[in-house]
């Protein structure tokens, strides 16, 4: 291959303004090991070339202005950032330096507001925490425990209440969003919440959400500010919304956790620090994903015939396609109707169950659980807009079978909180039969969501043609499911049982 012929891999540029750790446990070490897991590469601004251990900060040594800012001019016309984590800002020279660059910068910036060593000491100058809010305009994210949400506010953080009326008080100074990390959640009154976990309240102009974790039983705990923020910088950096990023950042950090290590045995010295190591692949990184602070509710759904795939899983609009298309051999089938309602919706749905059960198939409705309930369905597939106004225990009480879709990183959290019969993933190509924002996920993304959440079974979706069709069946995926490959094709019968025979294949 010649030199013009290589492809460059470029990965994304992300700073990391912050101060360096001679103990190589937190700061700007922390920092690069997140980045680095996440691919992509990162460049160093420092404000303070501290001197700590595993136990403590002994000096800060703050850099000048010009020190600063040498660094941003260095920096700032070769390797462009495409994300910016910042971190301890000691002094009011280190601020403005960083305001300086800030006036002509676009890109996204995760601000983690160091303000106090984990011992309780104050880390910033006089005036650096009055001038905070200088920032907030330029910031996607700030992500303050519960200590620093108070320091920031001045309101008395306790309660869930407490907590969301603080990170209010940010939203309205100017932050666009805002991650309440739950590490510190011993200062404040849980109630129902169980104590076997971490709660962490994200809240933007336009949405709310809580994550939850169990807790791991480590010592190795330095630094998890430091990987938090640079994994959800390292993730905006290559384009993910700010709640996948958010969802990712979180997934690298209980990756980290649990693999971090101690740099000794000396009893009261054992704390080390975090080690990310990769894109994270791990069930159990995934956090679970509530709209309230109460741990889940854990529903139980019946399972879709375990020894039986899915298989070719068309998508119709009306029950007269279940007559044409389950002799064939067809065995799943959704039922998803967008032009009727009343009376001649609930006939539709009557009429599709009867022919579903007549041949022993599968038929998911879509939407409509409650008639789905009335006529004992298979199942129910809902979209991830559809949840809010659906009563999941309902259709779990009942029996039914529930599939939910995904996107992206985000609802894949929120339908694993769920746990739903099966999942979806789409779009895998570009689709015209619904409007959506989300980039096609291809081979490789559907590959690796089924690696990360392998008991369940997965259907793809979205703009597979019959080209297509053989590589997404050798992803091993449960089912296919299809629209307007079946519904508007010359020959809609031929297709299907040529799918059916490449699906057995």
């Amino acid at each position: 291959m010649s030199n013009k012929e290589q492809t460059i891999d470029v990965k994304p540029i992300v700073w990391t303004v912050a101060g360096s750790d001679t103990a190589g446990l937190a700061g700007q070490v922390a920092d690069i090991r997140a980045m680095e897991a996440l691919n992509t590469h990162p460049c160093m601004i420092t404000t303070a070339v501290t001197a700590q251990n595993n136990q403590g900060v002994v000096a800060l040594n703050a850099l000048s202005y010009e020190q600063i800012n040498s660094q941003f001019e260095a920096l700032k016309n070769q390797l462009q950032p495409e994300a910016i984590k910042v971190g301890l800002l000691p002094t009011v020279d280190a601020l403005n330096a960083l305001s300086g660059f800030l006036q002509d910068y676009q890109g996204q910036l995760v601000l983690d507001p160091v303000l106090m060593s984990s011992s309780g000491k104050l880390l910033v100058e006089e005036g650096v925490m009055e001038r905070y809010p200088s920032l907030f305009s330029k910031t996607t994210l700030i992500t303050p425990n519960i200590p620093e949400l108070a320091a920031l506010t001045g309101i008395n953080v306790c309660d869930e209440a407490s907590i969301k009326a603080a990170a209010d008080k940010l939203l309205e100074q100017g932050v666009n969003a805002v991650l309440v990390k739950g590490g510190h959640q011993e200062t404040i009154e849980l109630d129902d919440v169980g104590e076997g976990f971490v709660h962490d309240y994200f809240v933007s102009q336009s949405q709310s959400f809580w994550l939850h974790q169990e807790k791991q039983s480590t010592e190795n705990t330095r630094g998890t500010g430091c990987v938090l923020a640079s994994a959800i910088a390292a993730a905006l950096a290559q384009k993910y919304s700010l709640e996948d990023a958010v969802v990712l950042g979180k997934m690298l950090l209980n990756q980290a956790l649990r693999n971090g290590y101690s740099l000794t045995s000396e009893q009261g010295l054992q704390k080390g620090p975090l080690k990310p190591l990769a894109w994270p692949q791990e069930t159990g990184d995934v956090p679970l994903l509530t709209s309230n602070m109460q741990n889940p509710q854990k529903y139980q759904f019946p399972a879709c015939d375990e020894d039986k795939p899915l298989g070719l899983y068309p998508v119709v609009d009306r029950a007269e396609w279940l007559e044409r298309l389950l002799p064939l051999g067809v065995t799943t089938i959704q039922l998803r109707v967008k032009d009727l309602e009343g009376e001649a919706l609930e006939e539709e749905i009557r009429k599709a169950v009867a022919i579903a059960e007549a041949h022993k198939a599968r038929l998911f409705i879509n939407d409509y659980w409650q008639l789905a309930i009335k006529y004992n369905a298979y199942g129910v597939h809902l979209g991830q807009e559809d949840l809010e106004a659906t009563d999941v225990s309902a259709i779990a009480d009942a029996g039914l079978r529930l599939g939910l879709s995904t996107h992206c990183y985000y609802e894949v959290a929120r339908a694993h909180t769920i746990k739903p019969s099966y999942l979806a993933c789409g779009p895998v190509y570009h689709t015209d039969s619904k409007d959506m924002p989300w980039i096609p996920h291809g081979i490789d993304n559907l590959m690796k969501w089924q690696a990360l959440l392998p008991d369940y079974p997965w259907v793809a979706i979205g703009g597979i043609n019959l080209e297509r069709f053989p590589r997404v069946v050798k992803t091993g995926v449960s089912g296919i499911a299809m629209i307007s490959a079946i519904t508007q094709a010359c020959d809609s019968e031929a297709i299907t049982k040529t799918m059916l025979e490449l699906f057995k294949a």
